[in-house]
Parts: C-alpha cells; structure tokens; sequence
C-alpha cells in the first residue's frame, strides 16, 4: 500500500496534521487509518486532441484539452516536448512559459466534469535549426492531483516530417 504524506500550511500558522491522499479501493475499512487523516483524490479524466505542423523553422501546435470527469478540475498543466530544441526567447501565449530549450509549459483555466468545455492552446514555435522532421510530444504535467485512469487520451506523441501538412493527435 502506497501513501503520499502532506503537510498543509496557511498563512502565519503552523504545519497541520498531515492528510494520506489515496485512491478509495486502497483503504480498506479495517485498515486502522482515522478517518480525518485519508483524503480521497478526485478523479479526473484530462483529454489532448489536436495537430502538429513543421514549416522550415517553425512548428504550429494546435491543442485541445478537455476534461471529461467525473471531477471538476481547477487547471491543468500541458507540457508540449520537441525532439528538437527551441529557439531561446519565444513569442508565447500568456499562460505558458518555456521550461527549457525543448519544453514549453502552458495552463489552462478550470476545466469542469462534463466535457463540455475545452480550453485551447496555440503555439507557433520557432526552432533553433531547419529541420527535415520534429518528433512533438503533448502530455498533462499537473492536473491538481487527479487520478485519471485513462492517460492514453493525454499522453501523444506525433512525427511530423517538413511537409507543411498537419499531423493529427
């Protein structure tokens, strides 16, 4: 059995007691643990859909990001990964950031249940170099600390040759 000790801190006071975050079917009744001390983790399922352009030096990333429950979401995190590294000083949306020269971070607003609603990211990307093809990968790096048992729909990745054509995920 595997439990994840936090502590929780608030502003001027003192560490709290420390909550086990775990998933429901881990804890069994008999398993001792007070109850005050287990914090069920909510449990998401984050969706990336969407495409991959290499233009001479540029990439165009289009993505889609959805949450399709059962829990309310109050962000995610979306890491987009280039096999080949990034210009330095890139023109980037204002939720997002480069981590370093192959990764840019981005954050998308609450995501609710129901899918319903979809935050979308565009990313035009310059490349340090002119390429003849780019291998992009498009994952969830935070979600608020969700359990979501279906990663496949979130975690892509996509070879896209120096074409001009989209390459979809």
């Amino acid at each position: 059995m595997v439990l994840a000790e936090t502590a929780v801190l608030g502003a001027g006071v003192a560490a709290a007691a420390p909550t086990m975050a775990v998933a429901p079917s881990v804890v069994p009744e008999a398993s001792g643990i007070p109850e005050r001390f287990v914090a069920i983790a909510p449990e998401a399922d984050v969706s990336h859909h969407g495409y991959v352009l290499l233009r001479g030096a540029g990439l165009r990333v289009r993505v889609r990001t959805e949450n399709h429950g059962p829990s309310n979401l109050a962000g995610v995190t979306v890491r987009v990964r280039t096999s080949v590294a990034l210009a330095w000083r890139q023109k980037l949306p204002q939720n997002c950031l480069q981590a370093d020269r192959w990764t840019v971070l981005c954050r998308t607003d609450e995501l609710r249940a129901d899918g319903a609603e979809e935050r979308r990211l565009a990313l035009e990307l310059r490349l340090a170099g002119r390429p003849d093809e780019v291998v992009v990968r498009v994952d969830t790096l935070w979600n608020g600390g969700a359990t979501d048992r279906n990663p496949r729909n979130d975690d892509h990745e996509v070879l896209a040759p120096a074409t001009r054509d989209e390459y979809v995920f």
